[in-house]
């Protein structure tokens, strides 16, 4: 992205992001990534950022384990294992082990549910594969604590052996010349110690010429001579010359790893650019986090559409302090490039500016920005700014010539992928003069295509923007009886400046006020004084807004708690209905069980019987005669009084008679074979061979 001035990153405070940012990297790698943070024009390569930082925020927070706990800077050591002849030692060796078994935990956690679900994360290990055989070769040669093992060659083996052995001959040599150096009252104190790697004995100074061996030197104090008992001279020596060969054959075998596992030094490289890679983008989540930013939607084109954007570095300060922060909501595109906020100073105009440049900055760095996943942001390619002001920012120009000279490198250079960003537009000279140049200037831009922010004290760019197409008018609200600002932007209308109003406020003498009044264009007067009304009109429909929100929420949870209610009486409906089946059930049973036992009577009376016709006729009463059982049955009885049974095809909107538990309803569906039925307030899913169509009989009349 093309920058104008050089300080448009420091008046921003992109610096600062830059600062939390490296504060969070754990790695040399990832802080160099962070200090180095370039702002792109490419979507590919940012969407690919946002979305990597998106996937590892969503790894904190659903608090998932991530496996990058190396840390370590160990790039001299890879690089010196690229060099013919060097040698790593044990405790290097360790270091790349850590760092290969750290990419392998890295290459296990990426399973193909996890490649799947974290596409982004995926990416950055695409291009590389996870070496076992480094660690198994390191592992043959060195124990767990970086040294060398005794197996790690025939002749290391060899040496150390025979080294343990000399050692022990030369352990009890020694303890026999120490029992008889002591018994002789020759030793002092400490009876023991070493001198240039041999065994030596502490003996008292005016014994020393009594003692054998060589003299090795004396304590400070002239008191103590270390001897090296004639005794174990020869053994010393062959010691000496033991570990010698063994650090010869150890530093042989080092060397001859480095030689073999030199071919993976590239490698090694990329696994610890890897590395680097996601700690950088865990800081980049982390951040995120505390930011609560999110990932907007990204076009390839010049727009601005922000729901609830905060400014990152006051929303951090607001949020350690307990306050509030107001977020700004606005929509610059093809109709409204250009937005002219106005209002009174120290309202958050200058702060609004901010918010969304550094949102900006920070989306096209790779970062996700602490506004609504609703929010649209496009890219651009150029930013300009001019911002004189006292809230920490570097400014260079301040004379109104080399306002100007900014505003002319603005029109020469701006295009429709351009987004500047002027405070006070024409400030510095005439009110007049400088009002009619800063027409000229938004024009000029307009023109061009280009998208910004300006703010102005001044009402002829309060006009220009409603009358001009591409360029909107926008105010910050501010609350007029207690005179503070409320911070918050509202676009559509131009706000007024308050000037009468504070000084009214704050005390001033009301003739000096007078006089000011007089001496103010009475045009000019009215139309302030207008913008005041609006603004505070504005501001009391806000309010019922609020109160109408309000309102249309409490009408809902009501209209959920009567759902609640209603839902609860269907219950209590379906649970009637169900006993009363059950009951029509229990009534059929009680028929069943009765007709089985006069059937078995028929049986007994057929055997007993000498005239089967008397028991033929008792069987026929019993079978045939099924008007006695539906009399019994008094809901068939009702049913048979209003409704008569037809002999027709059922359709949608037929009524219909179940022939179990004769209830009668209206066929509301036909699936298939299955109908559903509407029983009062209850559909019943039926089969079309239980059911019977019916037809309501006319009531008589009465005479």
């Amino acid at each position: 992205m093309r920058l104008y001035p050089e300080s448009a990153l420091s008046q921003l405070e992109f610096d600062k992001v830059k600062d939390l940012l490296a504060e969070l990297c754990k790695t040399d790698i990832s802080r160099q990534k962070a200090a180095n943070l370039r702002i792109h024009t490419r979507k590919d390569y940012i969407d690919r950022e946002l979305r990597q930082t998106h996937e590892y925020k969503m790894i904190l927070l659903q608090q998932q384990y991530f496996p990058n706990e190396f840390t370590l800077n160990i790039s001299k050591d890879i690089k010196l294992l690229s060099i013919p002849g060097a040698l790593i030692t044990g405790e290097q060796w360790m270091q790349i082990k850590k760092l290969t078994e750290s990419i392998g935990s890295i290459f296990r956690w990426f399973d193909n549910e996890r490649r799947i679900a974290f596409p982004a994360l995926t990416e950055v290990i695409k291009d590389s594969y996870y070496e076992k055989i480094i660690v198994e070769m390191i592992n043959e040669v060195l124990d767990d604590s970086g040294v060398v093992k005794d197996n790690a060659s025939d002749e290391l083996q060899k040496i150390r052996l025979s080294l343990f052995k000399r050692r022990n001959e030369l352990r009890r040599m020694f303890e026999k010349v120490v029992q008889k150096m002591a018994k002789a009252g020759y030793t002092a104190d400490i009876d023991e110690s070493f001198s240039n790697g041999r065994r030596v004995i502490a003996v008292f100074s005016e014994h020393k010429r009594q003692v054998k061996g060589i003299l090795h030197g004396e304590s400070d104090s002239r008191k103590t001579a270390f001897i090296e008992p004639e005794e174990t001279i020869e053994l010393n020596n062959a010691v000496f010359s033991l570990e010698n060969d063994e650090i010869k054959e150890v530093q042989r075998i080092l060397r001859a790893l480095t030689a073999r596992l030199s071919v993976y030094a590239p490698l090694l490289t990329q696994y610890l650019q890897i590395i680097g890679e996601y700690d950088f983008i865990r800081a980049k989540a982390r951040l995120a986090v505390d930011m609560n930013a999110n990932l907007p939607e990204v076009s390839d084109k010049a727009q601005i559409h922000l729901v609830n954007a905060y400014h990152p570095l006051l929303f951090l300060y607001n949020k350690a302090s307990g306050k509030p922060t107001i977020p700004v909501s606005l929509t610059l595109n093809d109709q409204h490039r250009i937005l002219v906020i106005s209002g009174p100073n120290a309202g958050g105009k200058t702060v609004t500016m901010k918010t969304i440049g550094l949102n900006q900055l920070m989306l096209q760095s790779g970062l996700l920005v602490p506004v609504s996943a609703l929010s649209q942001m496009g890219i651009f390619k150029q930013l300009f700014i001019h911002i004189g002001d006292t809230q920490n920012l570097q400014f260079e120009l301040s004379t109104y010539s080399s306002h100007l000279l900014h505003m002319k490198h603005f029109m020469e250079n701006a295009n429709g992928r351009t987004m500047f960003f002027i405070d006070e537009l024409g400030s510095g000279s005439d009110p007049n003069l400088g009002g009619a140049f800063a027409e000229v200037i938004m024009e000029e831009l307009s023109r061009r295509h280009s998208y910004g922010v300006v703010t102005t004290h001044y009402l002829n760019l309060k006009v220009m923007a409603n009358h001009t197409q591409g360029i909107l008018n926008g105010a910050m609200q501010f609350d007029e009886v207690n005179l503070l600002p409320m911070y918050k932007l509202i676009t559509g209308k131009p706000g007024s400046s308050y000037t009468f109003a504070i000084a009214e406020r704050i005390g001033l003498p009301k003739h000096l006020i007078n006089r000011a009044r007089k001496l103010v264009d009475e045009d000019h007067f009215k139309l302030d004084r207008l913008l005041n009304r609006t603004e505070q009109d504005l501001q009391h429909l806000e309010k019922e807004k609020k109160e109408l929100n309000r309102l249309m929420k409490e009408n809902e949870r009501l209209k959920k708690e009567m759902e609640v209610v209603m839902n609860k009486e269907r219950h209590r409906q379906e649970v009637e209905l169900l006993k009363n089946q059950n009951k029509i059930t229990e009534e059929r049973i009680t028929y069943l069980k009765d007709m089985e036992r006069k059937l078995r009577q028929v049986v007994l009376d057929w055997k007993k019987a000498e005239n089967k016709n008397e028991v033929v006729r008792n069987l026929q009463n019993l079978l045939f005669k099924q008007k006695e059982t539906i009399v019994v049955n008094k809901l068939a009885k009702k049913v048979d009084l209003k409704y008569k049974e037809l002999n027709q095809q059922i359709v949608i909107g037929t009524l219909v008679k179940l022939k179990k538990n004769y209830q009668v309803g209206e066929v509301k569906e036909i699936r298939g074979k299955r109908a559903i039925v509407q029983i009062g307030a209850l559909p019943m899913n039926v089969d079309l061979a239980d059911l019977v169509p019916v037809q309501k009989m006319e009531e008589p009349k009465q005479g």
